[in-house]
């Protein structure tokens, strides 16, 4: 079982940024690849970025790419997103997630096991 906690959401003015932090625990999670999701009202849960523990491997869905960059701190056992650049398309509640494929980095939500609670993140125009 893995534990992920969100925390790091709130209401950013176009242009501006934010960092979102997931902690995570729980037994073996550094095994687990590591995702950002988001979904806006109306729309379906969408791949953000993923990245692993154990090198430097990452994934962006194109949209935020050069804006966003996912990342990890294995001592506080947590994974970042930092945001930068937000735009109002931004707005949704975002989501840590942990998967346990073995695969290359994967953008598909049912290859990730766990999911934290989401945090929220709103950018006015």
């Amino acid at each position: 079982q893995v534990q992920l906690v969100e925390s790091g959401g709130g209401l950013v003015q176009a242009g501006g940024s934010l960092r979102l932090s997931c902690a995570a625990s729980g037994r073996l999670f550094r095994r687990y690849a590591m995702g950002w999701f988001r979904q806006a009202p109306g729309k379906e849960r969408e791949f953000v970025a993923s990245c692993t523990w154990s090198d430097s491997s990452t994934r962006y869905v194109d949209s935020v790419k050069g804006r966003f960059t996912i990342s990890t701190d294995n001592a506080q056992n947590t994974v970042y997103l930092q945001m930068n650049s937000l735009k109002p398309e931004d707005t949704a509640i975002y989501y840590c997630a942990a998967g346990s494929y073995t695969s290359s980095l994967s953008s598909l939500s049912g290859q990730y096991d766990y999911w934290g609670q989401g945090t929220q993140v709103t950018v006015s125009s």
